[in-house]
């Protein structure tokens, strides 16, 4: 049957229809705010591009911001929006200050579209200027008029203030982590030494670059005392720890770009270039960045960034006619960093001794790597634990921040999510069982164990997690003890030789409804105790209850329903302080006394109120209705 195709099937969206219907391309996903990425968190870093831009170009010191309930606020202290333009500004498409590079050279907004999105995306938007004594407001609703203040005295600093709540509509039931808003407005500090960022009652300020961002970070110090360089429009730090793989932080104009880019490569390929030349001797690149931790920072005018969200370079120059991108990091890492190790041959000779200690690890594990990167190939076109999806996280797809690997215990879960998911963007990995647990073990083992080695493959994460292949890595197991000791068995893998996958909010945990609580008309599905006295209050004595013991038990109509848009993700996060080997040796380590201690102060006997609850109620029914009579 054909389908007509005529002048009627045109269609011109306006500004903020286009936006509302195609989000992804102005914030990436949309989210709840349980993963740093969610679009809650980019709408705010819309708006703080704008401030910190201000600062950059010379003009205000500080930036306020306050997010109460689902209210933001963001004022800085800059020159404020020429108040004739306030409008213009945030409503009209392709408006802004920043095409002419003469007055904002190198900003990371640049294409008029940031604010425009913020507005158009959030239910209620203020947007005020305060500019040499006057001041100018607008509202908007859903990136429509509201109301038009008129300009009016003022004696208010000048600067420019934005309030917004994001639409429940299109975010749901949201809600900002504090952690997460934190470190976005860390890296600001850090990339903007002498700014100050006071948010909900925290003052964030950094001296020191991106020395004070690696101090942060890092939970122990490095081999060395951390390397840091610093020329026009580049900064870099680094150090090399005990941990396994690479870890970055990169950023350009001030821009996380949590995805690399062109800078990023070059980084890493100047670094192994530059100790190969000093020490004279060709070492293998992977042993020469083997745990390091570093961060670079550069500015580029007029940058050209991969998608509108900014998360990855794709510059080829440092400026129109200027030099490459690589050749300008290459120079600098080529002479300041030689220099440095020259000065410094206590720091040289530590280096050398961790180089030569991760080549020979390398060698001992090389044929076993042989066999298991030989495996991985048989079983790359048909893994039988995998169960792929088409869009991925290191590719260009539209949809490659939504991509998620749900990792599963047995053929009954994983048959359930299997039939359930969503085969664009969700991916299922089954578990045979238990895994090993990788406690204390080296990186050998990985290779060894069959389970782990097909993981790791699945999720690309051999030469570091650059081209890791999925966002979102999903462990999914029941809600039993066994479930959460293979949780446990997980994340021990991962935070032993995986640790930046946790660090950058790539791991989380899927929550699963541990009842069903229904009558004849409705069905709630309940994810704790108090939720499920709620339902049976509220829906009346006559319910049936089901308690859901493992995921297989779920049919497959019902769980798309708990990985669908409404999924229930907690994420698994870090902190500074977190000690990765305490950790791992108090939960994963012999069975000492302390843990033995703990498990018995700490142990609940849960009770079934069910039937309590049944007998409250119906108690309640008859009383009624002996009153009524």
């Amino acid at each position: 049957m054909s389908v007509s195709y005529t002048e009627e099937h045109i269609r011109t969206l306006e500004w903020r229809e286009h936006i509302r219907m195609r989000p992804g391309m102005y914030i990436g996903k949309l989210g709840d705010g349980s993963s740093q990425d969610d679009g809650i968190y980019v709408l705010l870093k819309e708006v703080m591009d704008n401030s910190v831009d201000e600062y950059m170009m010379g003009f205000g010191k500080k930036i306020d911001i306050t997010i109460t309930d689902r209210e933001v606020h963001v004022r800085d202290y800059g020159r404020g929006i020429p108040l004739g333009k306030v409008f213009d500004a945030v409503s009209k498409m392709n408006t802004g200050a920043k095409y002419d590079s003469k007055a904002f050279k190198k900003s990371v907004g640049l294409n008029g579209i940031g604010i425009k999105a913020v507005n158009a995306l959030s239910s209620r938007f203020i947007i005020r200027s305060v500019r040499d004594g006057q001041v100018k407001a607008i509202e908007f609703s859903h990136g429509y008029l509201v109301k038009d203040e008129p300009i009016v005295p003022t004696d208010e600093e000048n600067g420019t203030e934005v309030i917004f709540q994001p639409d429940t509509e299109l975010f749901g039931n949201f809600h900002y982590i504090s952690e997460y808003v934190e470190s976005m407005l860390r890296n600001y500090v850090y990339l903007n030494s002498g700014l100050v960022i006071n948010f909900n009652g925290n003052r964030f300020f950094s001296k020191n670059g991106l020395l004070d961002l690696l101090t942060e970070n890092m939970s122990k110090e490095g081999l060395y005392p951390i390397i840091h360089l610093t020329g026009n429009d580049i900064e870099v730090a680094f150090t090399h720890g005990l941990q396994y793989g690479e870890e970055y932080y990169s950023f350009v104009n001030g821009q996380h770009t949590i995805q690399g880019g062109t800078h990023l490569a070059a980084f890493r390929e100047a670094i192994v270039k530059t100790i190969r030349e000093f020490y004279k001797k060709d070492y293998d690149a992977s042993d020469i960045r083997s745990s390091i931790v570093a961060a670079i920072s550069i500015k580029v005018e007029e940058p050209i960034f991969e998608s509108q969200t900014k998360t990855k370079l794709g510059s080829k120059d440092m400026a129109p006619g200027g030099p490459s991108v690589r050749n300008f990091i290459t120079e600098f890492i080529k002479k300041h960093l030689d220099d440095y190790l020259h000065k410094n041959p206590e720091t040289a000779r530590i280096l050398l001794r961790k180089i030569q200690d991760s080549e020979k690890e390398r060698k001992a594990i090389s044929s076993i790597q042989k066999l298991a990167r030989e495996r991985a190939r048989k079983v790359s076109l048909h893994n039988k634990k995998l169960r792929d999806c088409r869009a991925h996280y290191n590719s260009n797809d539209p949809n490659n921040l939504d991509s998620t690997i749900f990792i599963t215990e047995g053929d009954s879960a994983s048959g359930s999510i299997t039939k359930s998911r969503n085969v664009e963007t969700q991916a299922v990995f089954s578990l045979r069982g238990k895994p090993l647990n990788t406690y204390g073990l080296t990186k050998k083992i990985v290779y060894e164990n069959e389970e782990f080695s097909l993981l790791q493959a699945a999720l690309n994460i051999e030469e570091g997690i650059e081209n890791l292949r999925y966002n979102n890595i999903v462990i999914a197991t029941d809600a039993d003890v066994d479930g959460m000791h293979i949780r446990l068995l997980l994340l021990t893998f991962f935070l032993q030789f995986f640790p930046e996958l946790v660090r950058k909010g790539h791991v989380y945990i899927l929550q699963t409804p541990l009842f069903r609580v229904r009558n004849k008309k409705e069905t709630r599905y309940c994810y704790t105790e108090e939720e499920k006295r709620k339902a049976i209050e509220e829906l009346g004595p006559n319910t049936e209850i089901t308690r859901f013991k493992g995921l297989g038990e779920i049919s497959p109509d019902e769980f798309r329903y708990f990985i669908g848009k409404d999924m229930r993700l907690e994420p698994v996060r870090m902190k500074k302080d977190d000690s990765i080997n305490g950790f791992l040796e108090f939960y994963m380590g012999k069975n000492t006394q302390e843990r033995q201690d703990f498990i018995i102060d700490n142990l609940r006997i849960e009770e079934d109120i069910v039937e309590e609850i049944k007998e409250v109620l119906q108690e309640g029914r008859e009383g009624n209705g002996r009153g009524n009579s």
